[in-house]
Parts: C-alpha cells; sequence; structure tokens
C-alpha cells in the first residue's frame, strides 16, 4: 500500500491543507493521501543539518506528489518554533490561494524514567508534541474562522489517554493537545470549523525501534490516511472526537465521569472504591459537567454533610 494507494476520490479539489512532519512515515501517508484526492498540500518537515532542499523528506514527498500529478509545495519549518505556524499559513495562502484544512502530525518522543529525565530534555519533547501542535492551530484559527469554514486534526497518542512507563513528557504533551481540541471544538462548532484528534497506530522511524518489525505491513501508515482524509473533508460531520486508528481499526476514546456518591455515607476509601465500578458519562463541556454536578449536588443534598 503506501505510496502505491490508488483513490478516485476528487471531493478535496481547491482545497489548500498543511500537514506537519509529513516527510515521513504517517505524515507522509496523510499528504499523499489528501492531494490524491484533490487537495493543494504544504508539506513540513524540518531541515537537518547539512541538506539540500532537494534532499529533504519533505521536498521528497512533494515529488512524489507532483509526479502523480497533484500540487504540492514544501515547507522547512520546525514545528518548536514560535513563528513556524505563521509561516506555513502565510506560504499556503500565498501559493494555494486558499487554507481549508490543517493536520498537526510532527511529534517527537525519547523514552526515559522520570527521575532521569532533565528538565530540559522534558520541555524539547513536550514543545514538539504539543507546541508544535498549537503553533499551526493558533496561527490557521482566524483564517478558518473568518471564512466560516475549516477542518483541523491534531496529534494525540494513546500514551496520552492512558500514559506509559518512562513517557511522563510525551504523555503530558498528547493529553495537553486533546484538552486543546476540545475546547477548539467548541469555538469552532458555530463556524463550521470542526477539530478531532487522531491518535494512530503506525510502524514507522519513530515507533519502529519499539514495535515488532512483522507486523509492520499489518500498520503500514497508508491505513490511517482515509480516515485522516474523511476528518479533513467536507463531509466531516463530527467534532471534539479522539479518535484511534491503525492497521485498518478504528476505536473512539473519551473522557468521563461517574455519578456522584456522597463522600461521607462510608469511609472515604469505600466511597471512592465503589466510583471504580461506575459507568462513565463525557460531557460537551465543563460547564456541562458542573451543571450536572449541581443536579447531583442537589439529589444529593441531605447525605453531604460530614
Amino acid at each position: 500500500m503506501g505510496d502505491a494507494e490508488v483513490t478516485t476520490s476528487t471531493d478535496l479539489q481547491g482545497r489548500g491543507a498543511i500537514v506537519t512532519g509529513a516527510g515521513k512515515g504517517l505524515g507522509r501517508a496523510y499528504a499523499l493521501h489528501l492531494a490524491a484526492r484533490g487537495a493543494k498540500v504544504l508539506v513540513n518537515n524540518r531541515r537537518h543539518a547539512g541538506e539540500s532542499d532537494a534532499q529533504t523528506s519533505a521536498a521528497q514527498t512533494v515529488e512524489a506528489i507532483r509526479a502523480a500529478g497533484g500540487v504540492a509545495d514544501a515547507n522547512f519549518s520546525d514545528v518548536n518554533d514560535p513563528e513556524s505556524g505563521s509561516a506555513m499559513v502565510q506560504q499556503a495562502l500565498a501559493n494555494f490561494g486558499a487554507l481549508d484544512i490543517v493536520v498537526a502530525n510532527a511529534g517527537t518522543d525519547q523514552p526515559t524514567a522520570f527521575h532521569k529525565q532533565s528538565l530540559a530534555d522534558f520541555r524539547a519533547i513536550f514543545d514538539t508534541s504539543f507546541f508544535g501542535n498549537l503553533h499551526l492551530a493558533h496561527a490557521a484559527w482566524p483564517h478558518l474562522l473568518q471564512q466560516g469554514y475549516g477542518r483541523m486534526v491534531l496529534t494525540a497518542s494513546s500514551a496520552g489517554l492512558h500514559a506509559n512507563h518512562g513517557q511522563s513528557a510525551y504523555s503530558a504533551a498528547k493529553a495537553a493537545v486533546i484538552g486543546l481540541m476540545r475546547a477548539l471544538a467548541i469555538e469552532g462548532r458555530r463556524r463550521d470549523v470542526r477539530v478531532n484528534v487522531i491518535a494512530p497506530y503506525g510502524y514507522s522511524q519513530m515507533t519502529a525501534p519499539y514495535m515488532d518489525p512483522a507486523l509492520a505491513d499489518s500498520f503500514d501508515p497508508a491505513l490511517v490516511a482515509p480516515l485522516v482524509g474523511w476528518l479533513c473533508s467536507p463531509q466531516c460531520d463530527v467534532t471534539g472526537e479522539v479518535l484511534v486508528s491503525g492497521a485498518g481499526l478504528v476505536r473512539r476514546a473519551g473522557v468521563g465521569e461517574s455519578d456522584a456518591s456522597a463522600l461521607f455515607q462510608g469511609p472515604i476509601s469505600d466511597v471512592v472504591h465503589a466510583l471504580r465500578s461506575k459507568a462513565l458519562q463525557g460531557y460537551p463541556s465543563a460547564n456541562d459537567s458542573f451543571a450536572r454536578f449541581l443536579q447531583e449536588l442537589a439529589r444529593h443534598s441531605p447525605e453531604t454533610a460530614p
């Protein structure tokens, strides 16, 4: 599959798109897929020391898109740079005359036990894996709101949902991405700007050290690209979702709260452990969660006093 995957849809014809971290792996698969559906794609990947423009992974992705008849340009901004988002937005608008799709994919991780990790190393991972999403989202946001249309896909990870030993920085960054996405989804809903998170499983340069090579074909990044393509399309009718996807499968992830129990109805330890068996309910916003909490307070009011 990968680069050879063919799509016949042209539903993104004329749409301008930015994909970060698109030189290799998942980002490259997304860029190729969007371009095959007609989007004009700004392919971002930072230039490494000693590379000429033609040697960069971003330029190689652009070459593959153009060879297939698509439209693409390369961008070499480092997503850690606070000005990177503005540079990408300006380039897309200048070269394509449109910006409708934003896919913030760039990220990095260096797993290290928290007690062995310096704050500088923690910050470096957080800067790329969270602020790399934020810089682009913040720069593109006013344009998308003003035109009354946009599709934005931010990138999290199962580490941001569930965490892992040695991934405190990456887990924190990706959990922050989910919180940012949920707030933007609320703000963008009335302007038809839909914002979702993809938590992908793909065999790539970043994941290869931790994934069995026998899984490489099953976890081809191209198998995630169609879901990202749908999230970037006019047909996408969801916002505020976290979708975990890989190997042709997709899960919906969420954050929830149980119904309330009276804190002083027995030993606190018993109350807390009993909550662990209750189903969790998601809410559209923090305000909705608090409104439900007030309803439960009224129901429990005789029981709440110590």
